[in-house]
């Protein structure tokens, strides 16, 4: 919808609120409000009982969620939990469209009503709004707090926003147990009786009804506040109440309470992030949403040409294992994994941890921006220009935020394509702030970012669209350290983690070995995976990252004779950014099959857990018609580490089978004919 339109429409609903709050004996305040989705199916409703906000969810008009506090607890005073009246509303409606840099899709609708309550506190005139808006993917709300003339700052010490569930939920969620982590964690099966007080759950929380939904909360559009968690509700009710990062370093007030949240509301009002309720029929429904990302702030980058997405050959996790004498943090070896990146089609190389003086994990002093005299990275990333394969490097947080000013240009001036930042692990207002802070000053000198150790999701990458991915998952590199990489995490992670947005799981481990081996062979140089071959290849298309690694060793990829080797021929034409996302079939935690579609050419990745199964494709994603396509599949073969390849025609009445073995996979690329 044209912007004229739509600001006509809002004027128009606005003026439908008002001549109803005049009419004789219309009480706002003790009248039911709501935002309904355009497809009618969402519905947020928000009351003021006895002074007290709620708020409930419905779909297809079944609750999914009870009635619900909604507030804050500052150093004001509670809002929302007391003496509350409601002054007034205004509704808008918008039909607009959202154009992702980079993503699961380059074109997402961007369609939802909205409502805005103008909230007073009787007792001292404090004002207040919570808004609320329905989409098709889901709901959403946040309070916005305004400079008053009492006050003109405002701390908030927790929120008393809580997810009240009318039933007992089967439920899958990441139990972080602590405030300070790095957001790496297997999602387990919990009943919603089973949650405690004392648990964190970090976001998504996934639940279903058992009656038609599924349902995700997590959070979008952090500005200036703090991250939270979900904690079981402590009063023998089901659901989970909102917690708030607090840093322990900071201070307590005269009442032993810790702020979370300080704004100082004469630079703009307190605007809390939006507690969001993603809703779906099934788990999968959820799978293809962009509902994080349509919640947050619209891009700050005017020009985003210069954001390319693309595979990277990497170091670290296979262990700087390339065919060279000494090879290791040199300039050598980086030349090497140039050479492979260059044989491989593949856009970027990344140089991890130790190529600047004091390099290190921790934050101990050090110098980023002067290399080590064995890495040469301006004439490294001269190497890979001449070749066409562009350079990230690797930086610890706090060592990166000393010298951020300084560094960040002279990256820039050398050509650096993008920074891996890593150890952040926590989510506090301040660590947001940095997160803002450091992708603005990156996009200003036209460099990606990659965050590690991160906290999930959150949205931010449409307002910095040059952060093309991030951590916070459970990966591949804990191969490295033990068993807890299986069949059924990796697919439990496209329902779950996966949903929120884009995960560096760093793929590509083409060294396989049955789990009962695999517990005796856990190794750091060159590495095994207990996943097939196919398992491997199919994360490049259900797991979503505009920048992904091809993790493992050049030779695991390429044979002495510069001949591909089985399923590298797949990493060479995936793309790793789409136009379009299915998802086709699937259950968490037992398999899942996804389509992405790039111009006019669909990639359909399949995975299973430790189970094997034939999967027959569904292919209504290709549209109707008699139109014929060629499909060109890769699927295990006899063994963990060959594939069974294979081309033929499908449509009409001529489905797609795959054969999935034990902790397989497979994929496929369809033309039409």
């Amino acid at each position: 919808m044209r912007m004229i339109e739509r600001n006509r429409l809002r004027t128009a609903m606005a003026l439908v609120g008002f001549a109803l709050s005049s009419l004789p004996g219309v009480a706002i305040a003790q009248t039911p409000t709501d935002a309904v989705s355009p497809d009618r199916r969402n519905r947020i409703e928000v009351t003021s009982d006895n002074g007290k906000l709620r708020f409930t969810v419905s779909r297809d008009g079944k609750t999914v969620l009870a009635p619900s506090p909604v507030g804050l607890f500052t150093d004001q005073g509670a809002l929302g939990g007391e003496g509350v009246e409601v002054t007034g509303t205004d509704r808008t409606a918008v039909n607009d469209v959202y154009r992702p840099v980079v993503g699961k899709a380059s074109q997402v609708r961007d369609s939802y009503n909205q409502l805005t309550l103008h909230l007073l506190r009787k007792r001292d005139a404090v004002r207040f709004d919570l808004i609320a808006r329905a989409y098709a993917e889901g709901v959403a709300f946040r309070f916005v707090v305004p400079a008053q003339d009492r006050f003109k700052s405002l701390d908030v010490y927790w929120e008393t926003t809580a997810f009240y569930f009318p039933a007992d939920y089967g439920c899958w969620g990441a139990n972080a147990g602590t405030y300070v982590n790095s957001h790496e964690f297997e999602f387990d099966a919990v009943q919603a009786s089973k949650m405690r007080n004392f648990h964190l759950y970090d976001a998504p929380l996934l639940c279903a009804t058992g009656k038609g939904t599924t349902f995700a909360i997590a959070e979008s559009d952090k500005r200036d506040y703090a991250g939270a968690y979900l904690r079981g509700r402590g009063d023998g009710g089901l659901g989970v109440n909102i917690s708030l990062t607090t840093r322990p370093d900071n201070a307590q007030d005269g009442a032993g309470f810790r702020t979370a949240v300080h704004a100082s509301l004469l630079e703009g009002p307190l605007t809390t992030a939006w507690r969001v309720v993603m809703l779906g029929d099934t788990a999968g429904d959820l799978i293809p949403s962009n509902l994080i990302q349509l919640l947050a702030e619209p891009s700050r980058i005017a020009d985003t040409r210069w954001i390319k997405p693309g595979k990277s050959a990497w170091d670290w996790w296979n262990g700087w294992a390339v065919d060279l004498p000494n090879a290791g943090v040199n300039t050598a070896t980086f030349k090497k994994y140039i050479d492979f990146a260059q044989k491989m089609g593949l856009e970027y190389t990344l140089i991890d941890e130790g190529w600047y003086k004091g390099s290190s994990e921790g934050p101990a002093p050090a110098d980023v921006t002067v290399p080590k005299p064995e890495v040469d990275i301006p004439g490294v990333v001269k190497y890979g220009a001449e070749r066409g394969v562009g350079v990230w490097v690797w930086l610890q947080w706090k060592q990166l935020e000393r010298q951020l000013d300084a560094a960040i240009p002279l990256y820039a001036s050398w050509g650096i394509k993008g920074i891996k930042v890593d150890f952040m692990d926590r989510n506090d207002q301040e660590m947001v702030a940095f997160y803002h802070r450091l992708l603005k000053k990156a996009a200003e000198h036209h460099l990606m970012v990659d965050l590690h150790g991160a906290y999930p999701p959150d949205g931010l990458a449409r307002t910095w669209p040059n952060f093309v991915t991030q951590e916070g998952v459970l990966g591949a590199e804990y191969n490295k350290f033990g068993t807890r990489i299986t069949a059924s995490h990796n697919v439990t992670l496209p329902f779950t983690r996966g949903l929120l947005g884009p995960m560096d799981y760093t793929p590509g481990g083409f060294r396989a070995l049955p789990p009962a081996e695999f517990a005796t062979q856990v190794r750091s140089l060159r590495p095994y995976v207990m996943t097939t071959r196919g398992h491997g290849l199919a994360m490049y298309v259900v797991y979503d990252s505009p920048v992904v690694m091809l993790s493992d060793s050049p030779d695991s990829y390429v044979a002495a004779d510069g001949t591909l080797k089985e399923g590298a021929d797949f990493l060479r034409d995936v793309p790793a950014s789409w136009d379009e996302t299915r998802f086709l079939t699937g259950e968490i935690g037992q398999y899942v099959v996804v389509a992405r579609r790039k111009g006019g050419t669909w990639y359909v990745g399949a995975m299973t857990n430790e189970t094997g199964r034939k999967i027959t494709v569904p292919l209504s994603f290709l549209g109707k018609g008699n139109r014929n396509w060629q499909a060109r599949v890769w699927q295990d073969g006899d063994t963990m580490n060959s594939l069974q390849t294979l081309s033929t025609r499908i449509g009409g009445r001529r489905p797609l089978s795959l054969n999935l073995a034990p902790s397989g996979g497979a994929v496929a690329i369809l033309n039409s004919e």
